[in-house]
């Protein structure tokens, strides 16, 4: 999670909450960091966004309707039900938040604003929704695994090789 991350670029308005400021620890921690990675990423093989570029040439093909899901590849259509599954247990405000912010690459202000939010409301409600979304991926702030088991071997308490007795 170095500065070397070549993903880190694209999250720019998410790595300004994850700075320490004045002398107060980062608002987003690493797992969160991740999490909004993997939601980009998802987001980015789903195709949601919309394109805005115009085509001059005619249209080929028939009368099928432009993002139907005849249009979309097997990828895509596997990284919107992933997306869909991973943000159902979320409240829709968080849910919306987390998509505008790691998805559409709003800025905080813009989603109070549209929202007609208070000041500083789109950043907790984004980290609320990014807690729950690592918790569903298994990230957490600490790295823990299982308990270390005692070490086992087939030799008895106590033995020692013929050669160094």
């Amino acid at each position: 999670m170095g500065n070397a991350d070549p993903a880190a670029p694209d999250l720019a308005p998410v790595m300004a909450l994850a700075r320490p400021q004045g002398g107060q620890p980062a608002f987003l921690a690493p797992h969160h960091l991740e999490t909004v990675r993997i939601v980009k990423r998802l987001f980015e093989r789903s195709h949601l966004r919309r394109h805005v570029t115009m085509h001059y040439g005619p249209r080929v093909g028939g009368t099928r309707r432009i993002g139907s899901a005849a249009d979309i590849a097997d990828s895509a259509a596997e990284a919107r039900t992933r997306l869909n599954r991973l943000l159902a247990g979320l409240p829709g405000d968080c849910a919306g938040v987390v998509i505008d912010v790691c998805g559409f690459e709003k800025g905080l202000q813009e989603i109070e604003r549209d929202r007609g939010w208070p000041r500083r409301s789109a950043k907790l409600v984004l980290r609320i929704g990014l807690d729950a979304l690592a918790t569903r991926l298994g990230l957490s702030p600490v790295a823990a695994g299982p308990e270390g088991g005692r070490q086992r071997g087939w030799h008895g308490a106590g033995a020692v090789p013929r050669e160094f007795s």
